[in-house]
């Protein structure tokens, strides 16, 4: 017999016995947990909580434990397995949303303007305004990543454009 761990809550009297199989030590303990836990989220009163304990050491049937806990949230309802199961959707936290797949890539093309010499500074940058415009539009998240992306790029096609200014600019002096 496997006993239920704090985060895979067991409830007997969702098996195939019904509501007359006789309870075990293990059915009355996990009541009794249930209520305890009714009483900390302040769903029971003290003297309610002593009175349903009693009578969950006392139950000899599941169906007698059910009817206990049968009005607090953890009772026979059926738990899906998963985080947040049997939680309100109003008191789970918002999914985050997914990052957008070319504002990581423009992070990536703006660091690695380092390595190639100012090679995906162009990329860089033509890939951090689409991410920009689409985030905008879905509502996705990696504005930060796009951000960083449009930084370097801009500073690898303005370096380029300086080198290639200053390149003319000599070319043009010293040949005349």
């Amino acid at each position: 017999m496997s006993y239920p761990t704090p985060w895979q809550p067991w409830q007997p009297w969702q098996g195939q016995g019904g509501q007359s199989m006789l309870a075990s030590h293990a059915d009355r303990e996990r009541a009794v947990d249930v209520l305890r836990a009714g009483f900390g989220e302040g769903r029971l009163e003290q003297a309610e909580l002593e009175k349903r304990v009693a009578r969950a050491y006392a139950a000899r049937t599941v169906g007698e434990l059910a009817v206990l806990v049968g009005d607090l949230p953890q009772g026979p309802v059926p738990m899906s397995a998963g985080p947040g199961a049997g939680v309100p959707q109003t008191f789970l936290p918002a999914p985050r949303p997914a990052t957008n797949g070319k504002a990581v890539g423009a992070m990536i093309c703006g660091l690695l303007t380092v390595a190639t010499l100012g090679a995906t500074g162009i990329p860089a940058v033509v890939l951090g305004h689409s991410a920009r415009s689409e985030m905008r539009r879905t509502g996705e998240s990696g504005e930060g990543f796009a951000m960083t992306g449009l930084v370097l790029g801009w500073l690898s096609v303005s370096c380029w454009a300086l080198f290639l200014t200053l390149v003319m600019i000599v070319a043009v002096t010293s040949g005349g």
